[in-house]
């Protein structure tokens, strides 16, 4: 019995010291993982740091010629950009077609003709025309016998010679025949047709001084009522409609003068201003529409349609900038550098000359409009009030922390 125990006692003993063996691997194990861990922290912490951060030694600092201000509230001409097309008043701008259903004569213009009001464009033939004459004509004869009649019977009537109703009966057709003819005549010259002579043409007129724009009709077509045969279009007002976003909205005014350039044709500055702006949304845009005004001289070789690039200018805004050299840019984003305050912990030494390290942080920013040499700044985080901004040198920093590459304006 003795000799089973002390032989268990030993099986347990030799368990027990495996068991204690293996915890102590798992825990030399699990140390090692963490501190990989800790370590690849530290230096994705260095690197994320490196991309954003550079230092100069005191000589440098000098050589370059680094010099640091403070963000400033200036005085800028404000600009707000904004997209659109060019367009004209609804009054300088006609689709011509007929009142009356008809075959197409002739047609007298081409596409891109100038026009004056009243010329005739095309002709159409319709032998109902006749008949609105012919109508006329009729009422107009018959109304001189009948102002014959009415005077006589008149006469008569005031001498108690023929009955009150005879001469009732005579005015009642002279009235009758009137506006039979005054019918007759107002037909025809909504067609524009004559009232003399007999014919079956009618004139399709310009109603409007401009240029014709696109034909919708061919020789021996049938024109039918209510649809555009001629297109024609007074460029010498033209103006442009201006999308413009909710934000930007408190900034505009009517009187403010804005710069154009054509989407297509940007080698031209053409400029406007503004004489009105709506007071609905689009659907569609969310945004709000402005109309400017643009100069007869300007809007020469100007037509319909064409689509703009505006800058709308607002005077003296004040917002918070920096010189334009502050500013750098870097891929799509732009920057300015920060030079870090001195603390005891931040101070280090180059090993290879033993002066100290100046740092710059570079602060990520959206630039605004620049005018007299500064640039509105909109900074993305919050900086340090009275913070040391880099205003001259900043190219050399941004190359120096992207490892001496091109930097971008």
């Amino acid at each position: 019995m003795k000799i089973n125990l002390t032989a268990k006692a030993a099986k347990f003993f030799t368990q027990s010291s495996q068991r204690k063996a293996a915890y102590s691997v798992l825990l030399v194990a699990y140390s090692v993982v963490i501190g990989c861990n800790e370590k690849k922290k530290e230096e994705t912490h260095e690197k994320e740091k490196s991309q954003t951060e550079v230092s100069l030694t005191t000589s440098q600092y000098k050589t370059i010629g680094i010099e640091t201000g403070f963000v400033e509230d200036r005085n800028l001409n404000k600009v707000i950009k904004a997209n659109g097309y060019t367009t004209v008043p609804p009054q300088n701008s006609a689709e011509v077609s007929t009142l009356i259903g008809g075959t197409v004569k002739d047609i007298f213009v081409l596409e891109g003709t100038f026009v004056n009001k009243g010329k005739v464009l095309a002709t159409i033939q319709n032998l109902e025309v006749i008949e609105m004459q012919e109508e006329y004509h009729s009422a107009t004869a018959n109304i001189e016998y009948l102002q014959l009649e009415y005077n006589r019977q008149k006469i008569l009537s005031d001498e108690n010679v023929n009955p009150r109703k005879t001469f009732q009966e005579v005015k009642a057709k002279l009235a009758a025949e009137r506006a039979r003819a005054q019918a007759a005549k107002n037909k025809l010259e909504a067609l524009y047709v004559s009232t003399k002579g007999s014919t079956s043409l009618v004139p399709i007129v310009a109603p409007i001084n401009g240029y014709v724009g696109k034909i919708s009709i061919a020789k021996g077509a049938y024109a039918q009522t209510g649809v555009s045969l001629f297109e024609v279009v007074d460029n010498s007002q033209m103006h442009l409609d201006l999308n413009v976003y909710e934000k930007d909205l408190g900034s505009i005014s009517v009187g403010q003068v804005i710069d154009f350039v054509l989407t297509n044709q940007s080698n031209k500055s053409i400029k406007g201003k503004i004489f009105g702006i709506n007071k609905s949304f689009s659907n569609e845009s969310k945004t709000v529409a402005v109309h400017a005004k643009i100069e007869s001289a300007d809007a020469k070789g100007l037509i319909p349609g064409m689509y703009v690039s505006a800058n709308i200018n607002i005077i003296n805004a004040t917002v918070p900038a920096l010189p334009k050299d502050a500013v750098v840019r870097n891929a799509d984003k732009y920057f300015v550098f920060v030079e870090e305050e001195k603390h005891q912990e931040k101070q280090t030494k180059n090993k290879e000359n033993h002066e100290e390290e100046i740092h710059f942080k570079a602060i990520e920013v959206i630039p605004g409009t620049t005018d007299l040499g500064f640039t509105e700044v909109k900074f993305v985080d919050k900086i340090v009030p009275n913070a040391k901004i880099v205003t001259e040198g900043a190219f050399y920093l941004l190359s120096a922390m992207k490892g001496g590459g091109e930097h971008e304006h």
